[in-house]
């Protein structure tokens, strides 16, 4: 008996590795040479293709396609119908299957739901990717992502977010603005502070930016 649950409906084929505790909902298929961590779970009409590689603790939502090159590293969550890609300049009449890039998606990292990963790109451990965001290059370990451009972004503020543990904690300090953007944003948004117009929301992160790194390049 495996160690690992998978719905009826679902198809895993032989040669597929999957870890003890992880659980497999309707309509998926895990195929040859993928390789699937404890203690994930994936949810409806996922596909794990060949040659990728999921670790431990990994939750794929609904309608996700994990291709061949794509790596999620332990704690990862990618958001229902967000999208992976393995090559750069597809076309129905030319293989590209020797042009395969890769995909690195670091430890702890959170993808929203219908955001985009070109190819080819790293997103450093614990970055939030927003929903809807297409990310076309890398990403800095610990920086938030928006739906609107990657450019416009933060950085994730551990202490006031209030979720890591004390290994995690001493990391307590955000990346310089120039690199992501001029905003600077806590993990938990701008919306719980009610702001009333992007003005206000500006002077607010440049206040904490001021505080915690100096003034904003």
């Amino acid at each position: 008996m495996p160690e690992y649950s998978a719905h009826e409906s679902s198809y895993i084929d032989d040669g597929a590795q999957i870890g003890k505790g992880t659980k497999i909902w309707h309509f998926c298929h895990v195929m040859p040479g993928a390789v699937i961590g404890e203690r994930c779970n994936l949810g409806q009409n996922v596909v794990v293709m060949p040659r990728s590689r999921l670790g431990n603790n990994v939750k794929v939502q609904n309608n996700v396609s994990i291709y061949e090159g794509v790596v999620l590293e332990d704690d990862v969550f990618c958001g229902p119908s967000c999208v992976f890609t393995n090559v750069v300049n597809p076309r129905s009449h030319v293989s590209r299957k020797a042009e395969y890039q890769s995909t690195l998606v670091r430890r702890g990292t959170s993808i929203g739901a219908n955001a985009t990963i070109l190819c080819g790109t790293t997103l450093g451990e614990y970055s939030f990717i927003g929903a809807g965001a297409v990310v076309r290059s890398d990403v800095p370990a610990f920086a938030i992502s928006d739906a609107a451009t990657v450019a416009r972004s933060g950085a994730v503020h551990l202490p006031t977010a209030g979720l890591v543990d004390e290994a995690v904690s001493p990391l307590l300090t955000c990346l310089p603005l120039a690199q992501i953007g001029f905003f600077v944003a806590e993990i938990l948004g701008s919306t719980s502070y009610g702001f009333r117009s992007a003005e206000r929301e500006r002077e607010h992160y440049e206040t904490i930016h001021r505080a915690t790194r100096g003034a904003p390049a």
